[in-house]
């Protein structure tokens, strides 16, 4: 009896210890938010424009609307491959002294415009989708799964890391740092549309 009630009581503690590594649900309710809010914000960006609109260029080096549209498509599924690289990992609660941002944080310093980044070659736009339909169907499909997975996992997300330029974020981060890329280039789509040249129609 008494290596049973052992036996219970550590099952108990190790079912705790497990529960314990999951996203709270406040984190997971944040996320989601951000996931959902800037999905309906690129939605509505480049709701109703014209084939004018969408591919006009303020100068030939700059993207057009559609370009950036795009971009975000793209990035959607290479962002989701660089967190699914974290899952490979043990997860080691030491490490994350090396997280000095905090989630707020990250999600500011992503959306500034006001410190340029050089595109990598896979996030260039190339016209891989076909369409403005198509590339919203991509990007939509996509966020959808990407906000399904955040509602159901049960991984240590806090836990696992990623090593990007400017420090290091856990796995949980990589969704909130998706979400703010999209409001990144949300504000450039709306930059684009400001130029004196952008067609009325």
């Amino acid at each position: 009896m008494k290596k049973l009630f052992l036996s219970l009581s550590v099952l108990t503690l190790l079912s705790f210890t497990t529960n314990n590594t999951t996203l709270t649900d406040a984190e997971r309710k944040f996320a989601i938010e951000q996931l959902e809010a800037s999905k309906k914000h690129l939605l509505e960006s480049v709701a109703g424009l014209s084939a004018a609109q969408l591919n006009f260029k303020a100068t030939p080096e700059s993207w057009s609307i559609a370009e950036c549209t795009e971009h975000i498509a793209l990035s959607e599924s290479l962002i989701f491959g660089m967190f699914e690289g974290t899952l490979k990992q043990t997860p080691d609660p030491s490490k994350r002294v090396d997280v000095k941002m905090t989630d707020e944080k990250l999600i500011a310093m992503i959306e500034d415009r006001s410190h340029k980044v050089k595109t990598q070659e896979p996030f260039k736009p190339t016209g891989k989708f076909g369409s403005q339909e198509g590339t919203l169907k991509e990007f939509t499909t996509k966020r959808d799964e990407h906000i399904k997975y955040v509602k159901n996992t049960t991984e240590d997300l806090r836990d696992r890391y990623q090593q990007l330029p400017f420090g290091t974020i856990d796995s949980y981060q990589v969704f909130l740092f998706m979400s703010g890329h999209t409001e990144r280039h949300i504000a450039q789509i709306e930059e684009v549309k400001l130029n004196a040249g952008y067609p009325k129609q």
